[in-house]
């Protein structure tokens, strides 16, 4: 879409020489003659730049300006003004004017101030969109506003009104079966009933039983006839959780299932008809498992319609000092318990930890801590394993950093000279030991830190200059800002 232009002059003959000017420019030039025109046409299509004279025959330039920045309209300013009134455009600048343009305005002056305006517009829209973006704390049960959780977020949005199969993976305690209720709350099918079964927690005998229900008789035990949970979810939502543990036999039946909308009872005869959607989820990987032949082919087709990958939480950045907090205030009020901060360096031990048990375990972590301790802040000393083992600055997983990423770490050669600031180290009598001087090594994060604020002190606070000239993505920037403010916010 063209962005628009608004030129608000008194002026019949200055307006067609302006527009004779910008013809052939890529945006939509509009010309209004009175102050009235302007506030009618800024109401009912908003442009990005408008350009405004000082004398007009009904309301002043002035008052205009004062008018749209009242209104809070998201637009430049550019004021047009006579040589004698120099002086009063300059002061309409301290008062929310973004230029001024000096009449006659010359062409290439006019076609070169409209085209940066028009610029700066558009990415301090893209600023707002990104600041937003990171604003998203709270979503359907989740907490966090991540780019990978954004992402996630607007999946859920785009596939609830619909009746499409969503099959969702992850690590366990990365909120799958919040997943699922969030698709769920955001459809037409909200009131209606969301059950969840796990399928790894179910004995495979009672899995069909479990499901789609029996009759009675249909085995020992069997003494009533029961509803599985197809018919107790009718009309709703029903969440297959750990898919990949069910048995292929019953992976059969499941897919028949979700061809006809149909099934029969344990032991019944009679085949009954649901409306209900099917959301499958699993920790396996599915392409793993198909390769070893123990997830149907056909049945992955069928559940995989709109995957979604849920992000584990140690690729969640300052989530996890969110969450952390959320679950902080959630048990001392709960618990009756003073808690109502975490100090810096805890946070900053939580975020360099690898958390192999996700959300669950940071969940189960600040309960552990709530319920030993009695304290304002979360300390240090109040970490319970493996937290109290760990030095802030190591990032521990299940595996090594090396096989995960599938490297092999490069020995030097053993007759690299040592670099030259080390020279004057003084060494230990052991050949086999040398002094480090550790006042050379800084942290990666530090050094990270202040390169990105001397950009941005360089380009005068301008945030995308910065990035610009240090070849990152603004968001990445905004990103990493974010977690620096919410740890001195914390102190």
């Amino acid at each position: 879409m063209l962005q628009k232009v608004l030129l608000v002059e008194d002026s019949t003959s200055l307006a067609i020489l302006y527009k004779q000017y910008v013809k052939n420019e890529p945006y939509e030039f509009f010309h209004v003659t009175t102050g009235e025109e302007a506030k009618n046409f800024i109401v009912k299509n908003p442009p990005q730049l408008i350009i405004l004279d000082l004398k007009l025959p009904d309301i002043s330039g002035k008052e205009i300006l004062q008018w749209i920045r009242d209104q809070k309209i998201p637009t430049a300013v550019i004021i047009a003004t006579a040589h004698g009134t120099i002086d009063i455009a300059v002061t309409l600048i301290q008062n929310g004017a973004n230029d001024f343009l000096e009449k006659p305005i010359q062409a290439d002056r006019l076609k070169t101030s409209i085209k940066n305006h028009l610029k700066n517009n558009k990415l301090e829209m893209l600023v707002e969109d990104i600041q937003n973006t990171f604003n998203y704390k709270k979503y359907q049960g989740f907490i966090g506003s991540c780019l990978p959780m954004q992402a996630v977020y607007k999946i859920i949005d785009a596939v609830a009104p619909t009746n499409a199969n969503v099959f969702i993976s992850g690590e366990s305690g990365t909120g799958k079966e919040v997943c699922a209720e969030a698709i769920h709350y955001k459809s037409q099918r909200y009131n209606k009933p969301f059950v969840a079964i796990n399928c790894g927690a179910i004995p495979r005998d009672l899995m069909e039983s479990e499901i789609f229900g029996h009759v009675k008789g249909a085995f020992t035990g069997a003494t009533t006839d029961r509803k599985g949970a197809a018919m107790q979810a009718n009309g709703g939502t029903l969440f297959l959780d750990e898919l990949c543990e069910m048995e292929l036999e019953m992976q059969k039946k499941l897919l028949r299932f979700l061809q006809t909308g149909r099934f029969t009872p344990l032991g019944g005869s009679k085949e009954i008809s649901t409306d209900l959607r099917i959301i499958c989820a699993t920790n396996r990987d599915p392409l793993t498992e198909l390769n070893e032949k123990r997830f149907r082919e056909d049945l992955y087709y069928r559940v995989n319609v709109v995957p979604i990958k849920m992000p584990p939480l140690r690729e969640r950045d300052t989530d996890i000092i969110d969450i952390a907090r959320f679950f902080l205030k959630k048990y001392a009020k709960e618990d009756n318990k003073k808690f109502r901060a975490i100090k810096r360096n805890v946070e900053l031990k939580l975020c360099h930890y690898s958390w192999p048990g996700n959300v669950r375990q940071l969940q189960n972590i600040i309960r552990n801590i709530v319920v030993l301790h009695n304290d304002t802040h979360v300390l240090m000393e109040h970490l319970p394993e493996p937290l109290n083992k760990l030095t802030s600055s190591t990032k521990v997983s299940e595996k090594p950093q090396e096989k995960q990423n599938n490297v092999t770490p490069i020995k030097p050669p053993a007759n690299l000279d040592p670099p030259l600031h080390t020279a004057a180290t003084p060494n230990i009598e052991n050949d086999d030991t040398k002094t480090i001087n550790t006042n050379l090594i800084r942290p990666m994060a530090d050094i990270e830190r202040e390169v990105i604020e001397n950009a941005i002190d360089y380009c005068e606070g301008n945030v995308l200059n910065a990035a610009v000239l240090l070849e990152l993505s603004p968001s990445t920037l905004y990103r990493k800002k974010q977690i620096w403010d919410t740890y001195e916010e914390s102190d």
